[in-house]
């Protein structure tokens, strides 16, 4: 019995486990890995699709303004630049016409590329605040965290005591 408890227990750890890994991956399918293929692009066609793409998934999920922090607002956080800059670079691209030199369409693609790709310890990674995957929920998720974690360790407590008595 005291088994079948302390599984239940783990259940919300659990999930909200899941849920966080579940909402990463799905943001990094439906608009990270957009970005990075835009980075990537050798033309202003295809980057300027891949902005479309992310962009239309940061703008049907509301992530246009606030921060992902909860307790602080830190400028790596502000939902609402990152969203501006990804438009302004949409707008760069939409302006080429078929007048423009290659020159100018390299400098754009440049442009694009360090606008959207940090360098950072682990090599390069898409530009975007901190716990944008689960935004804006990050309140909630952060509380259903901190509770579970909490019940945890209760349930760890309460095991050692019971393997110590036993």
């Amino acid at each position: 019995m005291k088994t079948l408890i302390g599984i239940l227990l783990c259940i919300p750890f659990l999930f909200w486990s899941g849920a966080r890994i579940y909402k990463n991956i799905n943001y990094g399918i439906e608009c990270s890995g957009h970005l990075k293929r835009a980075a990537d692009a050798n033309t202003v066609n295809l980057a300027k699709k891949e902005m479309e793409t992310a962009i239309t998934f940061i703008k049907s999920h509301n992530m246009i303004a606030g921060y992902t922090s909860v307790l602080y607002n830190t400028p790596n956080e502000d939902v609402g630049f990152w969203y501006q800059n990804l438009s302004a670079s949409l707008q760069e691209l939409n302006d080429v016409t078929d007048q423009s030199t290659q020159l100018e369409k390299s400098n754009i693609l440049m442009k694009l590329r360090e606008t959207l790709l940090d360098q950072g310890e682990k090599g390069q990674s898409v530009t975007q605040p901190t716990g944008i995957s689960i935004f804006p929920n990050n309140f909630v998720y952060m509380i259903w965290g901190w509770i579970s974690s909490i019940v945890m360790l209760i349930l760890m407590c309460f095991g050692f005591r019971i393997i110590i008595e036993d």
